[in-house]
């Protein structure tokens, strides 16, 4: 794995620029839809097996994490409260360096990095939806 910091070459997409665009336009969409009171979303998953899916809880979680109460959030679904903390300091890092101009965090990996960073994704989930079956059914 190579880490450097540089500066943006001519042409490269701004990274930075678009995940913090897509980041803070899900944040609006998902204000507004709440309140504009729609209904939530349902999982389908659930609904036809009557267990939880790896993604159950995620909606709540989120909701919890944005009014502060990390400990509820990380209990909905651990998963999509460790997404939501790395969304959060990526925000923070990506407003950093749009802002100050600084040159950016780049990182370069191996093919091997590469399947071990799939196989360690996929454990993740394996171990999110364990923890998701292991709950009362009807809390969800």
């Amino acid at each position: 794995m190579q880490v450097s910091w540089r500066r943006l070459g001519p042409g490269e997409t701004d990274l930075e620029l678009l995940w913090l665009s897509v980041s803070l336009g899900g944040l609006v969409v998902a204000a507004a839809w709440m309140t504009l009171h729609l209904p939530w979303p349902h999982c389908f998953f659930l609904a036809v097996t009557g267990h939880p899916c790896v993604g159950c809880g995620g909606t709540r979680a989120a909701i919890a994490f944005f009014h502060g109460d990390f400990i509820a959030s990380s209990k909905w679904n651990p998963l999509a409260f460790v997404f939501l903390c790395g969304v959060a300091l990526f925000d923070v890092y990506a407003a950093v360096v749009l802002v100050a101009r600084v040159p950016r965090l780049r990182v370069k990996v191996s093919g091997t990095e590469k399947i071990f960073a799939r196989s360690f994704v996929i454990a993740l989930l394996a171990a999110n939806w364990i923890y998701l079956l292991s709950r009362p059914p009807q809390i969800f």
